[in-house]
């Protein structure tokens, strides 16, 4: 057994390349793993700036300099950022507040529905079996709603946090925007020189990443506004609200929609009853998540996103368990970036091999 581990290290890391690569891997996961909390706002800044080089580089193809590109694109996306807070920000804060007031009639008649199955369905379910299934609801919101208070009470003491991220993230993604090469070239002397593998990892990642954030943001705007449109055609109630969440789900692979339909189902639900418009609505719901999955991300990623769906599952679960929301993000990209590693280390092993076989 020892011996086979021998093997396996000197064939994977007998170069100081693959070393190098592995201890920067280690040093990241690290820096991550316990200072995460700190570096939030350098996340979302970085986050931003991939969205905004785009357009940058864009600018300058068109005779701009960096620094004027920058303060145009800079200028159009704090503009278009405060049109959505100030006009879309209150219709959403009263569509939430309202929805939160009625939760308990909506509960109240699920509860009601529930106890009736056995009358209508007497042989498929028992009135033992709906009172089980009401109590662990009951017990479920209640749970759910302390979950609630306690994260709000938590998110008053960081209003400072927050105010002071507003002013910080917009001059991080400024500085990243306008010194973007300086930056690399200082990121550059920190790295030792045996950096072939880490120059080959990052050439196949960094592009991924550009094109997977945004890819994400497209596709963000795309599913929440046909929800939004399809949802007020309808007539549906909190329609801005729920076209938000449905927007916001697509950032969970597969999880995130299952988990929207429970809200959408509530309220079309509660509004019409079990009538013709809530499966009209559950419907289209389905329609627009299968155009979704089957049309709408082969074409926006696909450049970015060549991982089995099993792998993108495990990759949500692990990262996201691992480093909350932004391991939800960005689990794709990580999963593809475990897969660049394990390229770059069987390309390493395979050009090792051809060299011994030379000599």
């Amino acid at each position: 057994m020892f011996e086979y581990v021998k093997a396996w290290y000197e064939n994977k890391f007998s170069d100081p390349h693959s070393v190098t690569l592995l201890l920067l891997l280690l040093a990241t996961m690290a820096l991550f793993y316990f200072f995460g909390a700190l570096i939030v706002p350098v996340l979302v800044a970085l986050v931003i700036a991939y969205l905004l080089d785009w357009p940058v580089v864009h600018l300058e193809k068109l005779g701009f300099g960096r620094f004027t590109a920058t303060v145009i694109v800079m200028l159009i996306f704090s503009g278009l950022m405060l049109t959505l807070i100030v006009g879309i920000g209150p219709i959403l804060w009263q569509q939430t507040s309202n929805l939160v007031q009625e939760t308990p009639h909506m509960l109240e008649r699920g509860k009601a529905l529930l106890l009736h199955l056995p009358e209508q369905y007497p042989s498929l379910i028992t009135a033992t079996q709906v009172k089980s299934i009401v109590m662990n609801v009951e017990t479920k919101a209640l749970e759910f709603g302390q979950v609630l208070l306690s994260v709000s009470l938590t998110s008053l003491k960081d209003v400072a946090a927050w105010l002071i991220y507003l002013i910080l993230v917009p001059l991080l993604v400024f500085f990243m925007l306008k010194d973007k090469l300086e930056l690399i070239l200082s990121a550059e002397k920190l790295i030792p020189k045996q950096r072939r593998l880490i120059i080959q990892v990052w050439q196949e990642m960094n592009q991924q990443i550009m094109n997977y954030i945004r890819g994400k943001v497209f596709e963000i705007l795309i599913v929440g506004s046909i929800s939004f449109i399809a949802f007020s055609v309808f007539d549906l109630r909190y329609a801005a609200l729920l076209g938000v969440l449905v927007g916001l789900s697509v950032l969970i692979p597969f999880v995130g929609a299952a988990l929207v339909t429970i809200p959408v189902a509530a309220v079309a639900m509660f509004q019409f009853g079990l009538e013709t418009q809530f499966w009209t609505i559950l419907i289209i719901y389905g329609v627009i998540q299968a155009l979704d999955g089957n049309v709408l991300v082969p074409l926006l990623f696909s450049e970015a996103v060549d991982l089995n769906p099993v792998f993108i599952i495990v990759a949500v679960l692990f990262f996201g368990g691992l480093w909350g929301f932004w391991g939800v993000f960005f689990a794709i990209p990580l999963a593809s970036l475990v897969k660049a590693l394990l390229n770059a280390w069987s390309s390493q092993h395979i050009d090792n091999n051809k060299e011994e076989s030379s000599l």
